[in-house]
C-alpha cells in the first residue's frame, strides 16, 4: 500500500473506537480509506456506524493533520502496515481480533515467522532468571525468533539473552512506539530495533495506559507458534496471555517449578490443566514439529589447569550452590574457593548466578550429560 493510501489507516488508528470490525465496515462500504475519511455523517451512518463512533469521527476528525502524522513515523522511524499488506504477519491476521494498523520500528523478516513468545513474572527468582537466559539463548540460536514485551523480569532477560547470542527478538508496546515503557529498558529497546523490530498497534503519542496491556498481549501470542510461560503465580499478567493463546489455538509451554515456590504455583496449574511441560528448548522444538537445525555445541574437551578446579567442578550442577556450602563439601577454605570459582567464572566454566550461588554453565552441564549417555 502506498504512503498516500496508509495515511488515512493512520488517521482512522488515532480516533477512539475504530477497531478491526469497524476498519472493515469502512472499508468495504467505501472502497478505501479515503473515501471513508471524507465522508459525511450520513454517509458514516448508511456505512453501519454507531452513534458515538460517528460521534467521535466528527470531533477528533479536524483535528488530525494526516500530513503531519505522517512525517512523525518518520522522524521516529516508524513503518505503518495495514492487514491488507502482503508483508503483514500471516500468522497475526488469524486471529479474531488482528490488528488493522500496525506501527514497526525497526524490521521484520520472513524468518520472524518462526517466532516463539517467552513470557514470565517481572519478580524472577533466581531460576527463573537462568531458565529465561538459557531457554531464549538455545532458542535464538536454532534461529527462532524470541517475542516478549520489554517488561521488568523475565521478559527483558528474554530480550536480551536473544540478542546475546545474535538472534532476533521482537518486542510488543502497549504504547506508541515513542514512548518506552518501563523507561528503564530504553537501551535494550534501541537493541531490539538493531536485530529485530518493535511493535504496536497504537499511534505515536499513547501512552500504556492500564487497558493496553492485555491488548497488547494477544498481539505478542498471535504473532507466535506457541508461547513459553517461565515463572507465572497465580495472578500473573503471564497467565493472561496463555490464555489468549489458547483461544487463539496456539501451543503453551510451561516450566515446572518447586511446589512450595509461589512464583511457579502459575506455570505448574498451567501444566495440571494441560500445558506442555517443558525441560529445555528441544522439547519445544519436537513438540511444534520445526525442521530448524537444533543448536550445536562445538565445545572442546573441558581442561583444567588445577586439583582444585576440578573438585569444584563436582559440586556443581544445574541448580544453584551457595558458596558456603561449595566450602563445606570441598573442604577448602573460603579464600581458596573464591579466587578459584571466580577464575573458572571467566574460563566458561561456572556462572554466578546472584548472591554468590554458582551453576554449572550450560556448555559443562551438556557436555557432562553426553559423557553420562
Amino acid at each position: 500500500m502506498n504512503r498516500e493510501d496508509i495515511k488515512y489507516w493512520v488517521g482512522f488508528s488515532l480516533i477512539s473506537g475504530i477497531g478491526r470490525v469497524r476498519f472493515a465496515c469502512l472499508e468495504k462500504y467505501f472502497g478505501n480509506m479515503a473515501n471513508a475519511w471524507k465522508a459525511t455523517t450520513a454517509e458514516l451512518k448508511q456505512a453501519g456506524l454507531d452513534k458515538r463512533t460517528i460521534n467521535n469521527i466528527n470531533s477528533e476528525r479536524p483535528k488530525i493533520s494526516l500530513d503531519a502524522e505522517m512525517e512523525k513515523l518518520d522522524h521516529y522511524g516508524v513503518r505503518a502496515m495495514t492487514y491488507l499488506d502482503n508483508d503483514y504477519p500471516t500468522r497475526l491476521k488469524q486471529i479474531y481480533d488482528y490488528p488493522p494498523v500496525l506501527y514497526i520500528r525497526g524490521s521484520l523478516l520472513p524468518e520472524d515467522e518462526w517466532c516463539l513468545a517467552v513470557v514470565g513474572s517481572r519478580r524472577a527468582t533466581i531460576y527463573g532468571k537462568q531458565v529465561a537466559e538459557e531457554m531464549a539463548t538455545d532458542l535464538a540460536q536454532s534461529k527462532i525468533t524470541v517475542v516478549s514485551v520489554l517488561a521488568r523480569g523475565i521478559d527483558a532477560i528474554a530480550h536480551n539473552s536473544a540478542l546475546e547470542a545474535g538472534g532476533r527478538t521482537i518486542a510488543i508496546f502497549a504504547s506508541g512506539l515513542d514512548i518506552v515503557y518501563p523507561g528503564e529498558n530504553s537501551k535494550l529497546a534501541r537493541r531490539i530495533m538493531e536485530q529485530g523490530a518493535l511493535i504496536s498497534e497504537y499511534p505515536l503519542g499513547t501512552k500504556p495506559r492500564a487497558e493496553n496491556f492485555p491488548r497488547r498481549n494477544r498481539i505478542m501470542s498471535g504473532l507466535s507458534l506457541g508461547v513459553i510461560v517461565i515463572e507465572a503465580a497465580e495472578s500473573s499478567g503471564a497467565l493472561i496471555t496463555a490464555n489468549m493463546a489458547l483461544e487463539q489455538n496456539r501451543e503453551v509451554f510451561a516450566i515446572p517449578g518447586s511446589i512450595l515456590s509461589p512464583a511457579s504455583s502459575g506455570t505448574n496449574r498451567l501444566i495440571q490443566e494441560g500445558a506442555k511441560l517443558v525441560r529445555n528448548y528441544r522439547d519445544i522444538l519436537e513438540e511444534l514439529n520445526l525442521t530448524v537445525l537444533a543448536h550445536q555445541i562445538g565445545l572442546e574437551e573441558i581442561t583444567t589447569t588445577s586439583n582444585t578446579e576440578s573438585l569444584l567442578l563436582k559440586q556443581l550442577s544445574a541448580e544453584p550452590v551457595h558458596i558456603d556450602e561449595v566450602c563445606r563439601n570441598s573442604d577448602l577454605p573460603m579464600q581458596t574457593v573464591s579466587s578459584t570459582l571466580a577464575i573458572m567464572e571467566l574460563k566458561g566454566l561456572v556462572n554466578q548466578v546472584g548472591a554468590m550461588n554458582y551453576v554449572l554453565a550450560r556448555e559443562v552441564r551438556e557436555k557432562y550429560s553426553v559423557k553420562a549417555d
